[in-house]
């Protein structure tokens, strides 16, 4: 009996740790829209086009369409690239909107346009739209002012395309051209 306490006593710390919980398979980190996971289909033989609809601050925003030629099917998004320049490196950043994600974004940004940037709030304010495959789109009050941003992937920080005044009517305007093009 003493035996049993006694491996009990040893084995009783590393029991939670044996009961936890796998990690979700669906990690933020690899979340992903409609039209990459699409695009990276294995097994399939996918072309890629871009049309051009307009750049806004050096983001080139253009309409996506991914083709399989085996299966046939055809899918469409509105992509986002910016060359990020900083002091040791560049890079280009990219970001997909899915076709059925348009909508609601034009939808946002013109609640933000409408009916947020009138406003004058009295601490640090941010408003986001996030879309399934990690671009963000929004704005935030700081120092007395509104400023409207782009940001083309979740977790980099290098990705995000700050605005002027003016720029997100600019944005609504290219979005809606691209949705013309869906």
């Amino acid at each position: 009996m003493k035996k049993v306490i006694f491996i009990l006593i040893i084995i009783a710390p590393f029991y939670p740790a044996c009961s936890q919980t796998a990690k979700p398979d669906t990690d933020l980190k690899e979340q992903k829209s409609k039209a990459e996971l699409f695009s990276n289909k294995s097994g399939s033989l996918i072309q890629k086009q871009f049309m051009d609809i307009g750049s806004l601050r050096g983001c080139l925003i253009q309409v996506a369409q991914f083709t399989d030629l085996i299966g046939g099917e055809t899918t469409k998004a509105v992509r986002f690239e910016y060359a990020y320049s900083g002091a040791y490196s560049s890079d280009t950043k990219i970001g997909l909107l899915d076709m059925d994600e348009v909508d609601a974004l034009i939808k946002s940004l013109n609640i933000i346009k409408d009916k947020i940037m009138p406003t004058t709030p009295e601490v640090y304010t941010e408003i986001e739209y996030k879309s399934r495959g990690g671009l963000e789109a929004g704005c935030f009050y700081s120092k007395k002012q509104w400023s409207t941003f782009l940001k083309l992937a979740r977790f980099d920080d290098k990705s995000f395309v700050i605005m002027k005044d003016g720029d997100i009517i600019q944005l609504l305007s290219l979005l809606n051209d691209a949705k013309a093009k869906l």
